[in-house]
């Protein structure tokens, strides 16, 4: 039998109906530690999901690597909680309002919008988990206790590109769990700011995901590396929130974090968990042309100038490019501010 219910849209009372539907037998389980790639299937609760592409340790349901394939295990469709209505571009809707989009995934409102587009608007939140409690118009907790809740990312970074999802970010955090969980909370938080103020510059507002000048792109191979270039000779420019190029980063990169960068890069460009996981391994583990790793910069007070040198010091620090610095600057106590705490000092290099 049909099941009705009713709910707000804008400002208007909407019925809704669901029809049942027999569900699809289950995939095997969903194993964190299993490696996915693109068609593999699996199930989670109640549900089948396939892989888009590359995924290991991201939960069916909660991050865009994975399909939803719908209901499996035997009886019916989930109650109307799941049946809300097509998104139509230009019309009002309200925060807590949820649609269900051309590609067939639920989004719901942060904010009222009039209408945007849910996978590149700012104003909507990752994919909804159909079927679960509708949200508050509450700003959502930091995920995974994560000290940049994902409204103040959004504060960060309102034009960003929407291939930089909170979700893609906080899902990479578990590759190196001492990042922004070291110290006070203010550390924490000092770290995560000059995190993001880095990301920001070297993306100009997490807007670019590779590197702009192209004509870069065939410098980046050192062939007398033992394992070369399998890749190409162009394949290794600057992807990601900190641009990780060259062939022995991709190496470095990949075996760290046991992925096959070195024969796929372009993993960095195609999965933002992947990308946010790079400039992760860069900050927690690389010295660069710096003293120190920027993690432990930011952890045993050297300051956020220290990051600079060990991200791009050799071309920015001791006045080679100030306005480069103070844009790296600007941004970390931009960001301290939205998080409550305190700048600290030796802001430059």
């Amino acid at each position: 039998m049909a099941a009705i219910a009713a709910f707000v849209v804008g400002a208007a009372l909407t019925a809704v109906v669901a029809n049942t539907a027999s569900a699809a037998a289950c995939a095997s389980a969903w194993t964190s530690s299993a490696v996915y790639t693109n068609g593999m299937t699996a199930s989670h609760a109640g549900r089948n999901w396939q892989a888009k592409w590359w995924t290991q340790n991201e939960t069916p349901g909660s991050a865009e690597v994975w399909a939803d394939q719908g209901v499996c295990g035997g009886g019916t469709t989930p109650p109307p909680a799941c049946d809300h209505p097509a998104w139509v571009q230009g019309q009002w809707y309200t925060a807590g309002s949820i649609v269900r989009y051309t590609d067939g995934k639920y989004y719901i409102a942060e904010h009222d919008n009039p209408g945007y587009d849910p996978t590149v608007s700012t104003w909507y939140w990752e994919p909804y988990n159909c079927g679960s409690t509708p949200t508050t118009t509450t700003s959502p907790p930091a995920t995974g206790g994560f000290v940049v809740s994902q409204a103040q990312f959004q504060q960060m970074f309102p034009n960003r590109n929407p291939f930089y999802t909170y979700a893609g970010l906080t899902a990479a955090l578990s590759a190196y769990p001492g990042f922004a969980k070291t110290g006070t909370d203010t550390v924490r938080k000092q770290e995560a700011a000059a995190f993001l103020a880095n990301a920001n510059h070297e993306t100009g507002g997490l807007v670019h995901i590779v590197e702009q000048n192209q004509a870069n792109y065939p410098h980046y191979c050192d062939a007398g590396q033992p394992y070369g270039c399998p890749a190409g000779q162009a394949a290794y420019y600057g992807r990601g929130p900190i641009q990780l190029s060259w062939n022995f980063n991709y190496k470095a990169a990949g075996d760290a974090l046991g992925l096959p960068l070195l024969t796929n890069p372009w993993l960095v460009q195609n999965d933002a968990s992947v990308a946010w996981k790079t400039a992760l391994w860069y900050w927690n583990t690389q010295s660069g042309p710096g003293a120190m790793t920027p993690h432990n910069a930011m952890v045993n007070g050297h300051g956020f100038g220290q990051t600079i040198r060990s991200i791009n010091g050799s071309l920015e620090c001791d006045g080679r490019n100030p306005a480069q610095v103070q844009s790296r600057v600007d941004a970390y106590q931009r960001f301290v501010g939205i998080l409550g705490v305190p700048a600290g000092t030796n802001l430059h290099c």
